[in-house]
């Protein structure tokens, strides 16, 4: 407990008055008359004056901002995930901590801690008159005060080395400055907040920097449930720790010097001789704790390469530094608390998803992305690796769900049909804009390529009996028909729908698509297949913007983020914006509903590429899309609900051109739809909400005759 302070009416504290008088006149007459005094040390006192005044306080030593470990949590806030830390080292408040352990660092180190001033003239005696008698330094008499000076000091980050060497050098001035500064601390802060402060500074040994890192790291446990025999032994770690640490050291003399601070406490009256006698008997109980730092080490493990996709994230934002390299260093020694969007059982049941369709081992991969509507905070990325930098098979650090780095992505097939279906729906087209759509399709391309004819890009339907035929959007989509689409890419213009893609979010990382859509987008005629590389991740939050009515969020791996002191950082929270009008993005979702066997709010779907989805839900309003690349060099399915989105790409990574055939896209399609069952277990079922009749229909209702196009873009009735 604190001791009152009572301040004259100088404004002084008397107790830090009578420090400083003390010091200035009566330890140095002590000291001469006894002859212990030497002869250097006479001098700085000398050349002080009156010795130690008081002086100004540096910031750091009133608000301490040396380096601790930044922590990742799942979003239940409790599950640490890894943390990131060039040194060992969590603040905790003081309130946190045992009373026992409280009690046990100040017998420790300092008995009188709360009878004396910043300096304690009795130990500065005391010590000195050792000394001088032996000819050399062998007690000290720095206060606990004056231990978190140093300690501040010597590790203070907005120090130059030199400053911090400084703070630790064997002079008189140093000692002096010391002792001068700790009549500051103790001016402007009282003993609990030094004590606190000193608690979350003070080297433990083994890596552990405070009373945070030293429960964890050698019984497994936090400050609030340390016992007796573990306080006095973390205690009497503090005067040697490499020498008494009893993890990589000597137990021995580390159960010894436990049983000298049980002692001390004996003799403050804090505990009976008989709570002594039987913590005596106790083991040392070492049960030493991992503390997980950096991605490799997180755990779970399935929880690597979101933890990966996160460090690339924050390094991306400038409220953590001027520079990636300034943002990773404040990750490492911010202090930072951190909680993730991810989903753990969300996490977990797409990991298993992706290693059921392909092992660990397999040169084929199943990345998969889940992300939340509206917000854009990613649940989940998993795909059959190991995130590990050793060599062999299944191991990788690359970002195969997110991508980034060497990592451009897939072709996702005809998901990308989406971005034209918008693109026409933004340009004045309706859901049952029809055409006659044929099994090949000359356009006015130009085109050298295998799918060419007379020069000109000639694409076709992958299953003509199924897909020929009058289409509109719900249908084509339904039943996933090139030409139709290819068709209304053509009307509608390239360049509008590869514009459209970029609004929700899909990116180029592979250069020549980059260079293809800023130079050469009018003229893409195959975009709408899906030719361009994409991420899962990508792909699932160009379809959450549909599914939140055409609000694009960035995708956001936290769920919120607070500094050091606990403040929260803007950083963590979405950054959304409009970018389609709601009603055209509900269009788009009713065309959606078709290929997952559910019939949209106007009954128009007709046939569908992945039907056994909304069975698989229950019936419960869902939406989504398939894609298949040219040879079924990959298979996709893209899925979503009111409340999430997921998308999975099947693909050889390393060898693109190594198909992974279309019997796997049933695979896809299950795995995918499980993450989707997973994330909505436990949330009350929401519908869509329906697009207006003009923009399903040409007249603006459901009519008896729909309209079509005749193959030129020209619009003229269907016969009956």
């Amino acid at each position: 407990m604190a001791q009152p302070e009572c301040r004259g009416n100088s404004g002084e504290a008397p107790m830090a008055r009578w420090t400083r008088l003390a010091i200035g006149a009566g330890v140095v007459g002590l000291l001469v008359a006894a002859g212990a005094l030497p002869a250097g040390l006479l001098a700085g006192f000398v050349a002080t004056k009156v010795a130690i005044a008081t002086t100004d306080l540096p910031e750091a030593l009133a608000h301490p901002t040396v380096p601790q470990a930044s922590r990742l949590y799942a979003a239940d806030g409790k599950t640490l995930i890894t943390t990131f830390a060039d040194l060992n080292r969590n603040d905790v408040a003081l309130g946190e901590v045992a009373p026992v352990m409280r009690q046990a660092i100040v017998a420790a180190e300092d008995t009188r801690f709360y009878e004396h001033g910043a300096v304690d003239p009795r130990s500065v005696a005391r010590a000195l008159i050792a000394n001088g008698r032996s000819g050399e330094t062998q007690q000290g008499a720095s206060t606990l005060t004056m231990q978190y000076v140093r300690n501040v000091l010597k590790t203070d980050p907005k120090a130059t080395q030199e400053e911090r060497d400084a703070a630790t050098e064997e002079t008189v001035g140093r000692k002096i400055q010391e002792m001068r500064y700790a009549v500051a601390v103790e001016n402007a802060l009282s003993k609990d907040q030094i004590l606190g402060n000193y608690l979350n500074i003070v080297y433990f040994g083994a890596g552990a920097y405070g009373i945070g890192a030293a429960a964890q790291t050698y019984f497994d446990t936090t400050p609030a449930k340390l016992t007796l025999p573990q306080a006095a032994m973390l205690a009497g770690l503090v005067q040697s720790p490499d020498a008494y640490d009893p993890i990589h050291g000597d137990k021995a003399a580390a159960q010894s010097r436990r049983d000298y601070v049980l002692g001390a406490l004996v003799k403050a009256g804090n505990i009976t001789q008989a709570d002594a006698d039987q913590a005596k008997q106790k083991p040392l109980g070492l049960k030493p704790g991992t503390v997980p730092n950096g991605c490799t080490a997180a755990t779970p493990a399935d929880s690597r390469f979101f933890c990966d996709y996160f460090v690339s994230w924050w390094q991306q934002q400038s409220a953590f530094g001027d520079t990636p390299q300034k943002r990773l260093a404040a990750l490492r020694d911010g202090g930072y608390q951190i909680t993730l969007s991810m989903d753990s059982k969300v996490q977990q049941t797409a990991t298993k998803a992706a290693t059921d369709v392909y092992g660990y081992d397999s040169p084929k991969a199943l990345p998969i992305a889940a992300v939340q509507p509206g917000t854009g905070r990613v649940l989940a990325l998993a795909v059959n690796r190991h995130y590990s930098v050793a060599k062999g098979a299944g191991n990788t650090v690359d970002q195969l769900v997110a991508g980034g780095s060497s990592v451009t992505g897939y072709q996702a097939g005809s998901t990308f049909k989406l971005f034209t279906m918008l693109a026409a729906l933004e340009n004045g087209y309706t859901l049952d804009s029809g055409f006659d759509a044929p099994s090949q399709l000359k356009t006015g391309w130009q085109d050298s390529g295998p799918a060419s004819c007379d020069g000109f890009y000639c694409p076709a339907n992958d299953n003509p009996s199924w897909m020929d035929g009058y289409r509109n959007m719900w249908t084509g989509f339904g039943r996933s028909v090139n030409t139709y689409f290819v068709h209304l890419e053509e009307q509608v213009g390239a360049e509008k729908v590869v514009e459209l893609a970029q609004r929700l979010g899909i990116q180029f990382r592979a250069k020549s698509d980059a260079e293809r859509a800023e130079n050469d987008a009018g003229d893409w005629g195959s975009f709408t297949l899906g030719v361009a590389d994409t991420t899962p991740l990508d792909l699932a939050n160009a379809y959450a913007t549909i599914a939140a009515d055409g609000t694009y969020c960035k995708p956001l791996p936290v769920k919120g983020i607070s500094d050091a002191a606990g403040k929260p950082v803007r950083a963590g929270q979405p950054e959304c914006k409009k970018v389609l009008e709601p009603d055209v993005a509900r269009a788009a979702v009713d065309a959606a509903r078709c290929p997952v066997g559910q019939a949209g709010a106007y009954g128009q779907c007709d046939g569908g590429t992945a039907t056994q989805v909304s069975t698989m839900l229950d019936g419960r309003p869902v939406a989504g899309k398939t894609g298949s690349a040219e040879g079924n060099a990959t298979e996709s399915f893209v899925g979503f609900t009111p409340q999430v989105a997921a998308a999975g790409i099947a693909a050889n990574p390393a060898h693109p051109s190594d198909g992974v055939g279309g019997a796997v896209q049933v695979d896809v399609i299950k795995a995918v739809t499980n993450v989707l069952d997973r994330a909505v277990t436990g949330q009350p079922e929401r519908g869509f909400t329906p697009p207006s009749q003009a923009l399903a229909f040409e007249n603006g209702s459901n009519p008896a005759v729909p309209w079509r196009y005749d193959g030129y873009g020209e619009r003229s009735r269907r016969d009956p």
